[in-house]
C-alpha cells in the first residue's frame, strides 16, 4: 500500500503519514486491548485461574486510551493536510511579476534532433529532487522572511512582497546534484525567475575578510557558498519562479537559491530563510561538515541518452544523442567512440548559454547487428577535456567518461 501511495503523481512523503501512524496505532491498540497471560497454557491445559482476564474497568480505561490516541492522530493528520492545502492554494493564487531582465528567447536548434534525448527544458514535474527534508516544509508567503546578517555593515530582513517588487531577472540554468553518478539523471534545466544575490549582498555590504555565505533553510539545512561566486556577475538568485510558475512546494516554495556553476549541496538551498555572511574558517554547511567539499564547483560532464543502456535498436541508420555541460564555461566539442575505435566529433546543438547543458547527436549509418559500445567525452570552451578517471561522487562530484552497451537487431 505504501508503494501505491508514494508512486502516485504528485505524491509527497507526507502522504504516507496516515498509513504509518494508523498502522502503528492499530498495532498498539491490539496490544493494549489483548489480555496478557501470566503463564503459558500447556497443550492439554484448560483455561482456568492461571489465565488473567482484565476487569471491565481495566478494559474500559484501555479503550478510552486508544480512543484518545486516535483523536490525537486524527487531529495531527488533519492539521498537516490542512496546512499543505492552504499553502498550495496560496501558491496557486500567486501571480509572479514580469522580470526586469527577461531571459533571452531560446535560439532554434537547442534541442537535439535525436528522438528520446531529454527535453532541453525539464518540466517541473520531472525535475529531480534531492534534499534532506523528510516532510516538505509548508511556508506561507505572508510569514516568509529572509534574514541577512553576519559580517556585513547593514543587516536587514527581506519580506516576500518586497522581494517580488524588486528588479527580478530571468535565466535558464542547469542544476545538478553532487551525488549524480557518471551518466546519471540527477540534472535538470529550467527557466528561473528571481532576485540577484549580488544585489542582496550589495545592500548588505560584506566586510573585509568575509569569504562565504551560509544559507539556511527553514528546516535547518545549510549550505556554504563562496562569497565571490555570488558577486561575480553570474545569474545567482533568490528564485521565486520555475518555468513560468511559482516554485513547486517540493522545489522550495516560496523562495530558494539558484547558483550557476555550483553543485546544489553548496548553493541550492530550498525554503531559504537566512543568509549569514561569514568565513569558511568559522562556519560549515550541512554536507561540508560531513566531509564533502566546501566549494563544490560543477565538473564538466557528458552522457549518452540514446540508445538506452542495454537497449535494442534496429539495424541500419542508428541515431545516438545526449547532453553535456560545463557550467560558466560552455561546451565546445563532444566526441564519441564506437566499439573502442577512433574518437569522432558529434554534432552540437545550438548553445543557449554557458549556464545550461548543451545537447549533441551522431548518426551511425549501416550499424551492423550485434552488441556494441559507445563512449562519450566533452571539452569546455577553454579546450579542457573532461576527466577520464572514474571517481565516485564523494567528496566533490563524480568523474569519468560515460559508456553504454546496446544491441543492434
Amino acid at each position: 500500500m505504501a508503494a501505491a501511495i508514494i508512486t502516485r503523481s504528485g505524491a509527497a512523503i507526507t502522504d504516507l503519514f496516515p498509513l504509518v501512524v494508523g498502522t502503528a496505532a492499530g498495532l498498539w491498540s491490539l496490544r493494549i486491548l489483548t489480555p496478557k497471560q501470566e503463564q503459558a497454557l500447556g497443550a492439554n491445559e484448560p483455561a482456568g485461574p492461571s489465565r488473567v482476564i482484565p476487569s471491565r474497568r481495566t478494559f474500559l480505561l484501555r479503550t478510552l486510551a486508544v480512543a484518545g490516541v486516535a483523536v490525537v492522530v486524527g487531529v495531527a493528520g488533519s492539521a498537516l493536510s490542512s496546512t499543505r492545502e492552504a499553502v498550495a492554494k496560496v501558491r496557486d493564487a500567486l501571480k509572479l511579476p514580469a522580470p526586469k531582465t527577461p531571459a533571452p528567447a531560446l535560439p532554434s536548434g537547442v534541442q537535439s534532433p535525436v528522438q528520446g534525448v531529454t527535453p532541453f527544458v525539464t518540466p517541473n514535474s520531472d525535475f529531480y529532487r534531492i534534499d534532506t527534508a523528510l516532510v516538505v516544509p509548508q511556508v506561507d508567503t505572508s510569514s516568509w522572511e529572509l534574514r541577512v546578517h553576519g559580517m556585513v555593515e547593514n543587516e536587514f530582513t527581506l519580506k516576500f512582497d518586497e522581494l517580488l517588487s524588486a528588479e527580478l531577472i530571468e535565466s535558464y540554468v542547469t542544476l545538478t546534484c553532487v551525488s549524480n553518478v557518471v551518466g546519471g539523471n540527477l540534472a535538470g534545466n529550467a527557466k528561473w525567475l528571481g532576485y540577484p544575490l549580488r544585489d542582496v549582498l550589495a545592500r548588505a555590504k560584506p566586510k573585509a575578510g568575509a569569504d562565504m555565505v551560509l544559507s539556511t533553510s527553514i528546516d535547518g539545512f545549510s549550505a556554504s557558498t563562496p562569497l565571490p561566486v555570488l558577486q561575480d556577475g553570474r545569474d545567482a538568485m533568490l528564485a521565486v519562479g520555475m518555468n513560468g510558475e511559482p516554485l513547486p512546494l517540493e522545489h522550495g516554495f516560496p523562495v530558494r537559491m539558484v547558483v550557476p556553476g555550483l553543485y546544489g549541496f553548496v548553493s541550492a538551498t530550498k525554503w531559504v530563510v537566512d543568509l549569514e555572511v561569514t568565513t569558511f574558517a568559522q562556519k560549515a554547511g550541512y554536507w561540508t561538515s560531513r566531509g564533502w567539499n566546501s566549494h563544490g564547483p560543477i565538473k564538466t560532464a557528458s552522457r549518452v541518452e540514446v540508445p538506452r543502456a542495454l537497449g535494442r535498436v534496429p539495424a541500419g541508420r542508428s541515431p545516438i544523442g545526449g547532453s553535456a555541460w560545463a557550467q560558466t564555461k560552455g561546451i565546445s566539442k563532444v566526441q564519441i567512440q564506437l566499439d573502442g575505435g577512433q574518437w569522432m566529433d558529434a554534432t552540437l546543438a545550438t548553445e543557449a548559454s554557458v549556464d545550461t547543458w548543451r545537447q549533441w547527436s551522431y548518426v551511425w549509418d549501416n550499424a551492423p547487428a550485434g552488441s556494441h559500445n559507445v563512449r562519450v567525452r566533452a571539452y569546455d570552451t577553454a579546450g579542457e577535456l573532461q576527466i577520464e578517471q572514474q571517481a565516485p561522487p564523494e567528496p566533490d562530484g563524480s568523474t569519468g567518461w560515460h559508456s553504454i552497451t546496446f544491441t543492434v537487431v
